[in-house]
């Protein structure tokens, strides 16, 4: 209806939903400092490009669908993301208290379930193309007979230097009982560094062990050495199946 020339509806309804799923905001973890990433909506775009004479069109947020431009997501953030497409649409604010020794009941803010407004039904097909990235995609690195690893790598673009990786992902594909986020500054692609770790933190925290046809890639991964790089780990359990 409005099309082409009046993107902004269209972009500020997309912004909505990635609220819901977390994106652009703070989560409100037990954390002292968290921060809210970056969704443009259409009031930036206005502000940047206030001086153009026609101002901007849906060409300029066509990279927003990919996860670029100026989106930007925090690693717990993606460890979330991940929850949530593992759970179906539903989540917890992740949170690192189990319990208070004294008793004392967990905040309940932290015990409250939140949906996103997108039915169940839409995210099979979703999950399908995700175990379908470990199977038989760029993260094949990932993948761990029998624990049907989900997930996406991703490449962060670096002006600066070498690009980062990335990785977001969760196990099983069924009864889900992990999800995890892993950022790599100055590693390269997706399934160079990220995707691999993931893997084993997965395989870890699922069978207590790595496999020993994986002990070669676990060593790999302890040894790696990058460009000035910090890992920036985040391992979120799924939590409504693991608090029944």
């Amino acid at each position: 209806m409005y099309g082409y020339r009046r993107p902004g509806i269209g972009l500020d309804t997309l912004v909505s939903y990635l609220k819901d799923f977390g994106l652009g905001r703070k989560l409100g973890l037990d954390y002292s400092y968290e921060g809210r990433g970056f969704i443009p909506d259409s009031k930036f775009y206005d502000r940047v490009y206030r001086k153009e004479a026609n101002g901007w069109r849906s060409m300029w947020v066509l990279s927003m669908g990919i996860g670029q431009g100026e989106v930007q997501l925090t690693t717990i953030q993606m460890a979330n993301l991940a929850s949530i497409l593992a759970n179906r649409g539903v989540f917890y604010i992740p949170h690192f208290l189990k319990k208070f020794r004294t008793g004392r009941p967990i905040p309940q803010e932290l015990t409250t379930q939140h949906k996103v407004r997108i039915h169940k039904k839409h995210f099979e097909p979703v999950i399908d193309g995700l175990e379908a990235v470990v199977t038989s995609g760029t993260a094949r690195v990932a993948y761990v007979p029998g624990l049907d690893i989900c997930g996406k790598t991703g490449t962060s673009q670096n002006p600066h230097g070498k690009d980062h990786s990335v990785f977001f992902g969760f196990a099983p594909k069924h009864s889900p009982k992990i999800a995890v986020a892993v950022f790599v500054e100055n590693a390269g692609w997706g399934g160079d560094w990220a995707a691999p770790i993931s893997s084993l933190l997965i395989e870890k925290f699922l069978t207590g062990k790595i496999r020993p046809e994986r002990k070669d890639l676990e060593q790999r991964m302890f040894k790696g050495l990058f460009d000035t790089s910090t890992p920036d780990l985040a391992v979120l359990p799924s939590p409504i199946l693991n608090d029944k």
